[in-house]
């Protein structure tokens, strides 16, 4: 192993971004982060965009911060997954990429199942169905008249989209393209009759490339462009020291739990239950459900806000600690809570028809969120072990969730599982093993979590 390897890995999330560089020294992983910034999307006439060219201009400053400070052998990009970008014959960005949580994808999946059954899209796909998947954003533009889908030449995912304009690749990485519903979970290519029968043009489509694929260099300094895991769940799962009894949950914006497997799971159960098969590295796949994260509590706190200022995640903690438990809970997966909105009064509303009292402060408010959260979370682990037919033994925590101890032990007692928190920066930790592994510097996934579980410290 090169005792100085300078790798970096570049996440950007939901709510913000951030550079972090990896240093493989000996034996261990040393993180450091370079840069961070705000993810906030644009409003206008109407829609909700991805704000691309700042998003764009922040990756490029944290990349030059980190190049500053040393070189670097190589560079990976991991993002959300579903949104896109859509370039014409020249590679120029048509628009900026709309947010999933637009409203232009509403009763698009009811239409969807009208022309093309349930069971067949998930016999191909193995994908949970959700309003904000790619496959129902593209129906959306289909049945737009002269939308951008029509002008365009390719299509890339968040993660190729940066890539693109980094080292002029034209490719998809494969574990961000299982999150679309619009890939084959089998053949790992499109599912070019599926796509068809919804009018969706075909030639747009990428070329699907593995995780660990070297896709180009940066012009100014000859550094690698990795794609490593480009969804960051699938980054933040490839260094989680997993086993089969062992559930993963990455709790951020959305909250993704589930097990190891290595094939996807198409059973009729599994459909009724609405479980996702999602792509991994080395051949794995992600046996989970998305369930709402902390997004819930990324709208509270934006709603509670005085005078401009928001409270802080800590003081929101705080006060929910103090707060009376179990007064009432929501369902996290309830669509009411995908848009954007009055967080309280939605809460509030849910709790009238269900005939519960409402939060009377933002302590109890918050307190119902990580409540619910737990909850859900616990019905979800009896459908992983009902489904896989296992005994679960623990659940290991990653993600912004794992710094917040109440959820955590909500989480515990809900389950009745013994949690382990790890590393915040899970993502960027996966991301840099998988460029090692790209780079000959790591033999195998199973050496890299040795190799994490020896660099990163975890509570219980």
């Amino acid at each position: 192993m090169n005792s100085h390897l300078r790798l970096l890995a570049i996440d950007v999330g939901a709510e913000s971004g951030r550079a972090v560089i990896g240093t493989l020294d000996g034996a261990r992983l040393e993180v450091q982060e370079a840069h961070r910034f705000p993810n906030i999307p644009v409003r206008l006439a109407g829609v909700l965009y991805w704000d691309f060219l700042r998003i764009f201009d922040d990756l490029q400053m944290g990349i030059g911060s980190a190049i500053a400070s040393g070189p670097l052998a190589s560079v990976g990009v991991d993002t959300w997954g579903v949104d896109f970008g859509l370039l014409d014959r020249r590679g120029r960005l048509l628009a900026n990429p709309v947010h999933y949580r637009d409203r232009r994808t509403e009763g698009v999946l009811e239409r969807a199942l009208q022309r093309v059954p349930r069971a067949e899209i998930y016999a191909a796909t193995g994908i949970q169905f959700m309003p904000i998947n790619t496959l129902y954003q593209l129906l959306a533009l289909a049945e737009t008249n002269g939308s951008d889908l029509e002008r365009a030449d390719r299509l890339l995912l968040m993660p190729d989209l940066i890539n693109h304009f980094l080292c002029g690749s034209m490719l998809c990485e494969y574990t961000n393209a299982t999150t679309t519903q619009c890939l084959d979970s089998r053949t790992k290519t499109w599912t070019v009759d599926l796509l068809a029968r919804l009018g969706i043009p075909l030639g747009i489509l990428p070329e699907v490339v593995p995780p660990g694929t070297v896709v180009g260099t940066l012009s100014e300094s000859g550094t690698r462009v990795i794609a490593p895991a480009t969804h960051d769940t699938a980054s933040a799962v490839a260094s989680m020291p997993l086993d089969s009894q062992t559930v993963f949950l990455s709790s951020g914006t959305w909250s993704l739990l589930g097990l190891e497997l290595q094939e996807p799971l198409l059973s009729e159960a599994a459909l009724r239950a609405n479980m996702t098969n999602e792509g991994g590295v080395a051949g794995t796949f992600r046996f989970l459900r998305n369930v709402m994260g902390l997004w819930l509590v990324q709208e509270a706190r934006r709603a509670l806000a005085r005078d401009g200022t928001p409270p802080s995640y800590a003081e929101l903690t705080e006060l929910a600690e103090r707060a009376p438990p179990f007064t009432a809970f929501i369902d996290p997966d309830d669509e009411r809570f995908l848009r954007p909105g009055d967080l309280p009064a939605t809460v509030a509303a849910f709790c009238r028809e269900t005939e519960q009292p409402a939060p009377a402060d933002a302590g109890a408010l918050v307190r119902v969120l990580l409540e619910s959260l737990a909850l859900k979370y616990a019905c979800v682990v009896d459908q992983l072990s009902s489904l896989t037919n296992r005994r679960l033994a623990s659940m290991y925590v990653v993600g912004g969730g794992a710094r917040n101890g109440l959820l955590c032990r909500l989480t515990a007692g809900a389950t009745g599982l013994p949690v382990r928190a790890g590393a915040s920066e899970a993502t960027s930790i996966g991301n840099l093993i998988v460029q090692a592994i790209a780079l000959g510097e790591l033999a195998s996934l199973a050496e890299a979590r040795v190799l994490v579980a020896r660099s990163i410290a975890t509570q219980e």
